[in-house]
């Protein structure tokens, strides 16, 4: 299967990272990455790597500018996208339909041909725009999956953190992870609270 990933200016560079390191484990993923120059300095700036290391980790990498590449035609099969980190302006770019960086573009198309896009909304507070443009996409089709930290599995560090919202998108993709356990449910009682 073909997926596209996306990496966008906004703060997290670590999440796509982490999302192409684990598909790559994934004999039968092939990965097509484009990164945006924003993202590029981001992944600079907030990670241990070199936007050449990022790149090898996928299958194939892409330009941004080029809007003429293969994934920017609904006739190249994808699974779908996800774009890890999304910046408000590139969620912004694709609720309106303007599509002119292939990061734009290509979301554009699995939307209009109803496949999956995961977009890990990065933005902190948000205002009306905002929810607007979140309200949008999702009324497009768009998955809206901001990595929020889950403390019901007792995180000891960033890792854990990343690697639960990167389940959480292998888990919409229908991919098998083995990052996070299924949630088992609980039998503690919450103290004061009377037993059955």
């Amino acid at each position: 299967m073909r997926l596209v990933v996306g990496i966008t200016g906004a703060t997290g560079a670590v999440y796509g990272i982490r999302l192409l390191e684990v598909l790559r484990g994934h004999t039968d993923v092939q990965t097509h990455l484009v990164v945006s120059a924003p993202g590029k300095r981001t992944i600079v700036e907030e990670t241990a790597y070199a936007l050449k290391d990022v790149e090898a980790l996928a299958t194939h990498h892409y330009d941004n500018k080029d809007i003429g590449a293969s994934i920017a035609s609904g006739s190249f099969r994808t699974a779908g996208m996800v774009i890890a980190p999304c910046s408000i302006k590139s969620a912004g770019a694709i609720a309106s339909c303007h599509t002119d960086s292939l990061i734009a573009r290509a979301a554009d198309v699995t939307l209009k041909e109803g496949r999956p896009l995961i977009l890990l909304l990065r933005e902190t507070p948000l205002h009306l725009g905002h929810l607007r443009c979140m309200a949008a996409l999702a009324e497009m089709g768009a998955v809206i999956l901001p990595p929020m930290p889950a403390f019901y599995t007792h995180p000891k560090d960033i890792d854990d953190i990343v690697n639960h919202t990167v389940a959480r998108v292998l888990d919409r993709l229908n991919l098998p992870q083995a990052l996070v356990a299924e949630w088992r449910g609980t039998n503690r009682l919450v103290k004061g609270e009377p037993g059955d």
